[in-house]
């Protein structure tokens, strides 16, 4: 009686702690897929985000390019008739010139009244306004990559779940760091 006791017990010492194995093994490897998939969410994140600046700028940069170029095409040609207007000598010439700047004139007056809000310095603003929520937006992203990356490689790195990490194939995660050519500002040219 004392021996099926003994064994009784046993086995249920034996039970209790493949139970508790199995329970640490399960929600450790558990912990560790659902740290993976918060990494590589995160990381779709700073790709959309990435995608975005890549669809985005070179839009708002040619937009503005195409306003700005719009605005200086008229511009060159009321400041070019003005010019031939001061160097014109006879009345000929004179009549010319200004016919020309006052052709150059209503084209700007048209260009305005058509694109009343066309003005370059706000769309150099409004650019600008894109680019920085841009970049933040980006910055924001690449921080919560790196907290799921850190939270993730803790996780697999600490005793003893990193011996589970090791017999699973969970590997480190790379940090999002930014390249040696960030430390100089960004220019932006037009």
């Amino acid at each position: 009686m004392k021996g099926k006791k003994g064994l009784i017990i046993g086995l249920i010492i034996i039970a209790v702690i493949l139970l508790s194995l199995y329970g640490f093994v399960k929600g450790t490897y558990n912990r560790f897929v659902a740290l993976d998939e918060g990494v590589k969410s995160a990381w779709a994140q700073v790709e959309n985000q990435l995608q975005r600046r890549y669809d985005l700028i070179p839009n708002l940069v040619e937009t503005v390019k195409g306003y700005a170029k719009q605005e200086r095409e008229v511009l060159v040609e009321v400041t070019n008739a003005r010019a031939k207007v001061g160097g014109a000598k006879t009345v000929e010439d004179k009549i010319q010139a200004n016919n020309e700047l006052s052709g150059a004139l209503s084209r700007l007056l048209v260009v305005v009244e058509r694109y009343p809000d066309l003005k370059s310095n706000q769309n150099f603003l409004r650019l600008q306004d894109e680019l920085a929520g841009t970049e933040n937006r980006i910055a924001v992203e690449r921080r919560r990559y790196n907290e799921a990356v850190q939270a993730y490689n803790v996780a697999i790195r600490s005793f003893p779940a990193n011996i589970l990490a090791g017999i699973f194939g969970f590997e480190k995660a790379a940090f999002f760091e930014a390249p040696a050519a960030a430390k100089e500002a960004p220019k932006v040219k037009f």
